[in-house]
């Protein structure tokens, strides 16, 4: 199977892009399923309904989301309404949604997508995403009922991406990080045929910081002074991420490379 995973979508410009890439890679590349993640794509402060819905319409298969999943009030809802899009599964218990789910793919192929957030340096706690992980992944073993599986590990802490991958080394097809923003460059399949990469970067303008325009971000560093609203710089975009392709009958990952698509990054994907 070939899946392309895209990191944090960022604001106006990043949505642009995706909806741009998303129907060029899958006819170029043959892709066989498409996550997203966006959890930055509207104003760089979670994901609303209307923003979901054409992500999805340009050929997202899923859409996983964040810390910032309920930043915009009408996910609520439509997390409830919409099953292709999935909030972190060690999210506050009474939160709508799912954190994980199986999807069919093509050629009635079904994949395991789940999203799990870390706890180390986030605001706020929240629960184990090992003890979380580990049983939605006993539940859909791989060579089972599913032919692949992807976990989004969504944290600031590249040690805890790094311990979730080998947590999850030869259960899951894929383990990517997001929402550090920046991409990392060790994608790589471990010894037991996991894909992972510490960080897939983010969809958006990287003549910034990390997805926002520079002058209120570097104000607070250097003066420690708030005395504007972050906003998505609005540059060219570069659509970064991971292309994986899986064997069917294992489960197991055969192949990965980074994706860097358009913007100031140098361009990679699979040849």
């Amino acid at each position: 199977m070939k899946i392309l995973f895209l990191g944090d979508v960022m604001g106006r410009g990043g949505r642009a892009a995706v909806a741009r890439e998303i129907p060029r890679l899958r006819a170029a590349w043959k892709l066989d399923f498409v996550v997203v993640n966006g959890e930055n794509a509207t104003g760089g402060m979670g994901l609303s309904a209307g923003h979901a819905k054409a992500i999805l319409d340009a050929g997202a298969d899923v859409i996983t989301l964040g810390d910032h999943a309920f930043d915009q009030k009408d996910m609520f809802a439509y997390v409830e309404q919409e099953p292709r899009i999935l909030r972190p599964l060690n999210y506050a218990k009474a939160a709508p949604g799912k954190g994980a789910r199986v999807f069919n793919a093509a050629g009635g192929r079904k994949v395991l997508v789940a999203q799990v957030l870390g706890q180390v340096f986030m605001k706020r706690p929240f629960d184990d995403p090992f003890s979380a992980i580990d049983g939605v992944l006993r539940q859909y073993p791989l060579g089972g009922l599913v032919q692949a599986s992807l976990v989004d590990m969504h944290c600031e802490a590249t040690s805890e991406k790094m311990a979730m991958g080998h947590f999850c080394e030869g259960r899951a097809s894929v383990v990517v990080g997001t929402h550090t923003h920046v991409p990392t460059a060790d994608a790589m399949i471990l010894p037991g045929g996991t894909a992972y990469q510490t960080d897939a970067g983010m969809c958006g303008d990287y003549h910034s910081v990390i997805g926002m325009k520079k002058d209120e971000p570097m104000r607070r560093f250097i003066t420690g002074m708030a005395k504007e609203r972050f906003e998505p710089a609005m540059g060219e975009v570069t659509v970064s991420g991971l292309y994986i392709e899986t064997d069917d009958r294992t489960g197991k990952a055969t192949r990965v490379e980074m994706v860097r698509q358009g913007g100031r990054l140098a361009a990679a994907g699979p040849a």
